[in-house]
């Protein structure tokens, strides 16, 4: 995924250098921003591929940055919140952030958490044979990537898309947590679980009434809906 385009929101110089110079060996191409409101500026005018977003800034905090750039952009965005403010993480999840690092974070893993989100996006971008997932009350088009519940579109970001594609390709079946970060963001992660868990939690609140993503307790996740 060499010339994709990455836009690091920081106002930690160290920081936008350190990552900066990680992803540019990488073969990126990378801009940055140290304050929310120029950094806000630099993603609608740059249009990154992927923004790698903290949440503390000056002028205009991250989380107040997403939920605005959110109402015109799909831009894959990975949050870095600090070690304790588990607050912070749960909302960014919840105004659209699609994955976090905590901070002290490893560069390297940063650059791997990149690698695997624009290669999945690259993978979904080309041609796509369609093919189209028909339940009872819920349908995919995986070709056009849309999705319907009792004939009703649901608007659904990428990331909560593939989620559900991932689910209902396996109908019936329990897909733990690795098994869905390894399947949807693409790595192997462990410990920090909560992302899978906020997403499944848009998904049931955009899916309407009805229960088709089950909890497993102690396991993980299984959809439910019956073949049409």
């Amino acid at each position: 995924m060499p010339n994709s385009r990455i836009l690091v929101i920081d106002d930690e110089q160290n920081i936008l250098d350190l990552v900066s110079a990680y992803l540019r060996q990488e073969g990126y191409e990378v801009h940055t921003a140290r304050d929310g409101p120029s950094g806000l500026k630099a993603a609608r005018a740059f249009k990154p591929d992927l923004l790698v977003l903290d949440v503390m800034l000056p002028g205009l905090d991250g989380l107040e940055l997403l939920t605005r750039l959110r109402r015109e952009s799909d831009v894959y965005v990975i949050l870095l919140t600090a070690r304790s403010e588990e607050t912070d993480k749960i909302v960014g999840l919840s105004v659209g952030a699609d994955d976090y690092l905590t901070k002290p974070f490893s560069p390297r893993e940063l650059v791997a958490r990149v690698k695997a989100a624009l290669r999945r996006r690259r993978n979904g971008a080309g041609p796509v044979e369609a093919t189209t997932l028909a339940f009872r009350r819920v349908r995919l088009d995986t070709g056009r990537r849309e999705a319907w519940v009792d004939g009703e579109p649901v608007a659904l970001t990428t990331t909560e898309f593939d989620l559900l594609r991932t689910l209902a390709e396996h109908r019936g079946r329990v897909l733990s947590r690795d098994q869905l970060l390894q399947q949807v963001w693409g790595y192997d992660f462990y410990g920090e679980e909560r992302v899978v868990d906020v997403h499944i939690g848009h998904l049931r609140q955009k899916l309407g009434d009805g229960c088709f993503i089950a909890t497993v307790r102690g396991v993980g996740y299984r959809f439910e809906d019956e073949e049409a």
